[in-house]
């Protein structure tokens, strides 16, 4: 039957439905979609022909369609929540770009570090940061494949900013190791107490680092290295193969060692202390210490208090921190500036320091 232009078209839900439908090859009950589960249907005509619908009826189906899509939409932004509880801004509200406190001038020099971790494979390194970023442990192994983490944090009212470098994948590759040791402040060393090699591996980076910091500060005896060495997985004591008396006579009282399970936090909170000591940082920067924000808040947190002129002490309130979701690891080529440009605080600096 066909519809006069002047007579009112009235249509149910499901009926909009089933003729799109027909359109699209595709059949779906009303009651599966989130948009038609509290529609209450109105009685209507009955349902023309398809072939004769006019354009009205076309802009009634494009517009039920086009509130589809902004439900779905809804939708996948609701589920993009954290485990904790947080919720997570969808993609297209986050920074352009990855936060750098020391480029914004939200911060000083001395308040950002990088942390450069290092050790053989399957020693829990990633677990560890893992720990540190604010996240569980998982329980199977997966090869590392982001080896770059920024944690900002907003402790007693000033910013500060840690870069975390896992340094296993260039295990192979000497010169791109080399540079990023001298590119680091604070050193992580892992080791597995089941694993003797690995505690092997631990002693001759700790030599290498020495061998590299002092070269490029032209000093005539080995440099002082910032380390904290773990030997992980205490939680199996039944298969350890290195003692805590071997590894104390070993590395002397040079370096900070602990004894550390990342599977069940046993000595990480002393790890995180240990390096925050290292680095002059509060020790609220330890995972148990602050609360975790997103991104945008912590922005908005750091751009708020560089714009106030009051009391310092009205700005202060819980220590926060945040992970940056863009931080990716800087090139070599501004790793190799940062290093020439260390080098001539002190002598001139050699052609090529990571030969």
């Amino acid at each position: 039957m066909e519809m006069n232009a002047t007579e009112k078209f009235y249509l149910p839900v499901d009926g909009i439905l089933e003729m799109f439908n027909s359109f699209t090859g595709h059949h779906q009950s009303p009651n599966t979609h989130p948009v038609l589960q509290s529609t209450t249907l109105t009685p209507v005509l009955q349902h023309p022909k398809v072939s004769n619908i006019k354009k009205t009826g076309m802009g009634i189906i494009k517009t039920v369609k086009g509130r589809w899509r902004q439900q779905d939409k809804r939708v996948v932004i609701a589920s993009r929540s954290s485990s904790s509880g947080n919720r997570q801004v969808s993609t297209d509200r986050l920074p352009k770009r990855s936060v750098d406190l020391l480029e914004l001038g939200l911060t000083k020099p001395r308040n950002c570090h990088r942390i450069v971790v290092l050790g053989a494979p399957k020693v829990g390194k990633t677990n560890m940061l893992q720990r540190f970023l604010g996240e569980d442990f998982k329980e199977h192994y997966v090869p590392t494949t982001e080896d770059f983490h920024r944690k900002l944090f907003h402790i007693g009212g000033e910013a500060y900013q840690i870069d975390l470098l896992d340094a296993s994948s260039e295990r192979d590759f000497p010169a791109k190791r080399r540079l990023s040791i001298l590119t680091g402040d604070i050193f992580l060393l892992v080791f597995s107490v089941d694993d003797r090699e690995s505690f092997s591996e631990v002693c001759e980076l700790l030599s290498e680092i020495k061998a590299a910091k002092t070269k490029l500060l032209k000093l005539k005896h080995p440099a002082r290295v910032p380390a904290v060495i773990c030997g992980n997985k205490v939680d199996l004591e039944a298969q350890r193969a290195v003692s805590r008396s071997e590894v104390e006579e070993m590395l002397g009282e040079d370096v900070a060692f602990f004894e550390t399970s990342a599977k069940d936090g046993t000595g990480l909170d002393g790890v995180f202390t240990a390096l925050a000591t290292l680095g002059g940082l509060p020790d609220e920067t330890g995972p148990s210490r602050h609360q975790i924000v997103s991104i945008l808040t912590y922005q908005s947190l750091c751009i708020g208090q560089r714009g106030k002129r009051g009391s310092r002490t009205r700005a202060l309130g819980a220590p926060c921190a945040a992970v940056d979701p863009l931080a990716r690891r800087p090139s070599f080529t501004s790793d190799l500036r940062m290093v020439l440009g260390s080098s001539t605080k002190h002598n001139k600096p050699e052609r090529c320091q990571i030969q």
